[in-house]
């Protein structure tokens, strides 16, 4: 048995991208954007990726990995509407993803889930910010994600 936990925060968020492009169900219309492999973790909390969820099959693709990707190099070259969920971003010893779709859904799955919820929803805005302190953690946020990825608005409503 590991011993150690995990605590580096650029590791978790490489971890949680791993989660959430894994998850062929729920998450299937949901892609890691503008990911920086170089990132390096700052107190201030430094731009790792953004989460995005894709309305139409068409705009994804499969990458080498079988992961789900953007057709495209840019949303704006896709022919699909996209509706960027959260961003991650990382600190030394945590990631933090900021949910700026369906943030009361956020908090409340993430309380359920036992995650830290940094902050409370924010009226003015309409953000969560949920902060993942461990690397098993990045397997406890999916149903965050999946929670938040229903309310997302689609064209076909």
């Amino acid at each position: 048995m590991v011993q150690d936990r995990l605590r580096d925060g650029k590791r978790i968020a490489q971890l949680l991208a791993s989660e959430l492009t894994g998850d062929q169900s729920a998450l299937a219309h949901v892609v890691v954007a503008d990911a920086d492999p170089d990132v390096e973790a700052t107190d201030e909390g430094a731009f790792a990726y953004r989460v995005v969820h894709v309305a139409d099959n068409d705009a994804l693709t499969t990458d080498d990995r079988g992961r789900p990707t953007l057709a495209a190099d840019s949303a704006s070259d896709v022919d699909a509407e996209t509706t960027e969920i959260a961003t991650v971003s990382v600190q030394p010893a945590r990631a933090q993803v900021e949910f700026s779709v369906a943030a009361d859904r956020a908090a409340e799955a993430a309380t359920t889930a036992a995650l830290d919820v940094g902050s409370t929803v924010d009226a003015d805005d309409d953000t969560a910010l949920i902060s993942i302190t461990d690397g098993v953690d990045a397997k406890r946020v999916i149903p965050v994600f999946e929670a938040v990825v229903v309310a997302v608005p689609t064209t076909a409503e």
